[in-house]
């Protein structure tokens, strides 16, 4: 007989009244019966009625006094009080479609040689606003065409046997006090156990995120290029080819539009025509290499909204160039990320608190 693992559906909310109205009452339409799963909502010190609204949907609110410290942080709490085999982490802003939950469910109840397993944003994003669709889409492209096994993790919509979340050492709340890469640097060492992870893009959830221009310029560049450029740094894993958005092609397209911006800005200044015709074959390859990706918009939001999306994709290759120098150079300058002195401070004397102080850098319990 398949044994169906209790789950604990773990939400970190930071000024979320707006969101969680509609993403909890997703999560409760859910087909998964009563009695095989709880909700806990981790606020974290929101100054809104964020904790309110979580209480008519919840069955456990637990509130972060002070000051908000993270997603990392929020998470690492919530599984202090979940009960579940199984831990699901569903982000605030997301809604989740009526078979999310039974899907994660029966992944681990039929291959149980998963450790986690996360999805991916439908196509329907909340938002229409191009940027907002364009992001949408292309992280629901990528997570379509990255299906199977994975070297991350996602906190938006993953799960992970609780065993091995803490086995890993949990999230890193000491080096990610805000939303960043804190769920890819958890896969990195789940996977550094020899566990596996898998992604399943079947599994899915609606996006209510308005993404701006600058939202995706500062978010890639702040909270994604940078602290992912220094992590991978840091574990010896630069150069490694099939870490999820980071594949060979991706780093060719990076360097290809860099060598068309060089090459396009010195045709200006020599007043080169041939210059100018080998920044257009740079980023005519570029095109070509992304000619799925602009087939797949086209295909779900029409030529124009693909055509709309070539100099906002560019823009992404542009950004990532800047954000893997900028890594690089604070890497070697300064080192690891830290958090501010007073969290240090309180670190060191280790005072037994609650909410306790951010945990230093967890490191993987022994096999």
């Amino acid at each position: 007989m398949t044994h169906t693992p209790f789950m604990s559906v773990i939400v970190p909310v930071y000024q979320g009244a707006h969101v969680l109205p509609r993403s909890l009452a997703a999560l409760r339409a859910s087909e998964m019966p009563e009695g095989s799963w709880e909700l806990i909502v981790v606020d974290d010190a929101s100054t809104d009625a964020t904790a309110l609204i979580a209480a008519e949907f919840a069955d456990a609110v637990v509130r972060l006094p002070d000051r908000p410290r993270g997603p990392a942080y929020a998470r690492n709490r919530g599984v202090e009080l979940a009960r579940g085999e199984i831990i699901v982490f569903i982000d605030a802003d997301v809604c989740v479609h009526a078979d999310t939950l039974r899907r994660f469910s029966a992944v681990f109840a039929h291959e149980s040689d998963v450790a986690a397993v996360f999805g991916a944003y439908d196509t329907t994003p909340d938002a229409p606003q191009l940027v907002s669709q364009y992001r949408n889409l292309l992280h629901h492209y990528v997570h379509r065409q990255s299906a199977g096994e994975a070297e991350t993790f996602w906190g938006g919509c993953g799960a992970i046997r609780r065993h091995v979340f803490l086995e890993a050492g949990r999230y890193d709340e000491w080096s990610y006090p805000r939303p960043q890469i804190e769920d890819v640097e958890l896969g990195h060492r789940v996977r550094a156990l020899g566990h596996r992870i898998v992604l399943r893009p079947e599994i899915q959830c609606t996006h209510l995120k308005r993404w701006t221009l600058r939202s995706v310029v500062t978010g890639d560049f702040r909270d994604r290029g940078v602290p992912w450029t220094r992590m991978l740094i840091q574990q010896g894993l630069a150069t490694k080819a099939h870490t999820l958005n980071l594949r060979t092609v991706e780093k060719l397209n990076t360097v290809l539009i860099w060598l068309a911006l060089l090459l396009a800005l010195a045709a200006l200044v020599l007043r080169s025509w041939v210059l100018v015709g080998w920044a257009g074959v740079a980023y005519a390859i570029v095109i070509g290499l992304n000619r799925a990706l602009y087939g797949f918009f086209a295909r779900t939001r029409g030529l124009l909204f693909a055509l709309a999306a070539v100099p906002l994709h560019t823009l992404y290759y542009v950004n990532n160039g800047v954000a893997v120098l900028y890594g690089w150079t604070l890497h070697h300058l300064f080192g690891e990320p830290m958090p501010d002195a007073t969290t240090q401070a309180y670190a060191e004397v280790g005072v037994d608190m609650w909410p306790p102080v951010p945990a230093k850098k967890p490191e993987p319990g022994p096999r």
